[in-house]
């Protein structure tokens, strides 16, 4: 990633809009007693988790700042600054910094080589692989670092190890862009994990005053061609919103076991999910059938159909309809409900593992793509989009609220297909509890209501 931060960058009246950060899930920080805040640079912790560590720190965390580098490569032709100088200068600063974020804590500066952290071997990746084990010591520890893909070479290097020793101590991973909001575009967020965090007064203020003390990035050095500033005002404007943004890692071990978990979900209660009594489960699967474009289809595969209650309507729309879950017990329960029903098949299937044959001209996946892990959604996006027929759909709906225990919500599922080239939105219906969107392959992508 080649970028250069005196240019104007992306304005930060796109970032505002972009429908995905407005859509992120708020990060809450409830119960979080040990946060560690990897920085590549003196200055990145401030900039891009100021507001975390102060709401933090208030909160009664305990809370350190590990600094991988002293920046001392800011001003490679500065005529009035030796990289030693700099060096001094940006110690300083940061012990400055953290203690307006944080009372009494002080970074810990390893001195690594600025710009080289590619090269620094396991002079990283112990201290971060010792942060995680501290972090993991709590009830509730937490690892943030630069995001692995901001395209700087140190902060991608800190990020990635920073994800690896998270995933190895089994501890939440925030990563948190900087130069991602200078060179990239909406277009650029991950396709889930995207999560934000509200910063009240106190944290803005605490946050304001950390990026004025890095006195050295945030103002000129001297007159002289080469002491110019690095982060200007259109750089800054990134850093001074009311929130940040984070790109949570999914938690270590992926999805639970879903045939596990449905099977005992389901023998503990005839209806699970109220989906015969409850208005709004009947009212969910009317808008459902009303917002598929076609009256007919030839084919249909729903993934997680529990009882089987969206399949009998799904059957009055299609010629056959092939109903799968993980649960061996919902698919028994389904296949009885439907014994009556022609073209309507029931199996027990692990999807997207055990994908079924053929072609399909719809697919629904309805208040179940939160339940796969991030790499079973990808995989499952590639099934689809292998079988899905030129002219067919693919109809996703899901619970807007969190969803405990799993890694993804709604939020995270629809903006992987959103992300991913092979599908167009055609339709997308937002309410206060469900997000309905229907895709097509390769169809066009329309305006919408800021999610198309």
């Amino acid at each position: 990633m080649s970028f250069d931060h005196r240019e104007p960058g992306t304005p930060e009246p796109v970032w505002a809009q972009a429908p995905r950060l407005r859509a992120a899930r708020p990060l809450g920080l409830d119960g979080i007693d040990r946060l560690v805040v990897l920085a590549a640079h003196p200055d990145d912790e401030s900039l891009g988790a100021g507001g975390l560590i102060s709401l933090a720190s208030r909160a009664g965390a305990r809370v350190r700042v590990v600094v991988a580098t002293l920046g001392e490569r800011s001003h490679p032709l500065s005529p009035t600054r030796t990289p030693a100088d700099l060096a001094r200068v940006r110690r300083a600063e940061c012990a400055a910094a953290t203690e307006f974020l944080a009372d009494g804590v002080a970074p810990e500066l390893l001195g690594l080589a600025d710009g080289a952290l590619d090269a620094a071997g396991e002079a990283l990746r112990a201290p971060v692989a010792e942060a995680a084990a501290w972090a993991a010591a709590g009830r509730r520890g937490v690892l943030a670092a630069p995001w692995g893909d901001d395209g700087h070479v140190d902060h991608e290097v800190l990020g990635r190890a920073a994800r690896a020793a998270a995933a190895a101590h089994g501890v939440e991973c925030l990563e948190y862009p900087v130069w991602l909001w200078h060179w990239g575009g909406p277009e650029d967020l991950p396709p889930h994990g995207v999560r934000v965090l509200a910063l009240d007064g106190a944290a803005r203020r605490a946050k304001d005053r950390a990026l004025a003390a890095h006195a050295s990035q945030v103002l000129p050095l001297s007159p002289a061609p080469g002491d110019e500033v690095l982060l200007g005002p259109h750089v800054l404007a990134r850093f001074r919103r009311p929130a940040e943004h984070f790109f949570v890692t999914p938690r270590p071990g992926g999805a639970p076991d879903p045939a596990a978990v449905f099977d005992e979900v389901h023998r503990g209660d005839g209806d699970p999910w109220r989906v015969d009594s409850s208005w709004y489960e009947r009212r969910k699967r009317s808008v459902t059938l009303a917002a598929l474009p076609r009256s007919r289809y030839r084919r249909a595969l729903e993934v997680g159909c529990s009882l089987g209650a969206l399949t009998a309507e799904l059957a009055d729309r299609a010629d056959s309809v092939l109903a799968a879950d993980a649960s061996g017990v919902a698919a028994e329960r389904a296949r009885h409900r439907l014994a009556d029903r022609p073209g309507v098949r029931v199996e027990q299937r692990r999807l997207p593992e055990q994908w079924p044959p053929g072609t399909f001209d719809l697919v629904v996946l309805s208040e179940t793509g939160y339940f796969l892990d991030a790499a079973q959604l990808t995989g499952l996006l590639d099934r689809v989009a292998g079988t899905l027929e030129a002219d067919g759909h693919l109809l996703l709906c899901h619970w807007r609220h969190p969803v405990e225990g799993w890694p993804l919500d709604a939020a995270d599922v629809h903006a992987a297909v959103h992300a991913d080239a092979r599908f167009g939105c055609l339709l997308s219906h937002t309410e206060r509890d469900f997000l309905l969107e229907v895709f097509g392959r390769g169809a066009r992508r329309v305006p919408g209501d800021g999610t198309c």
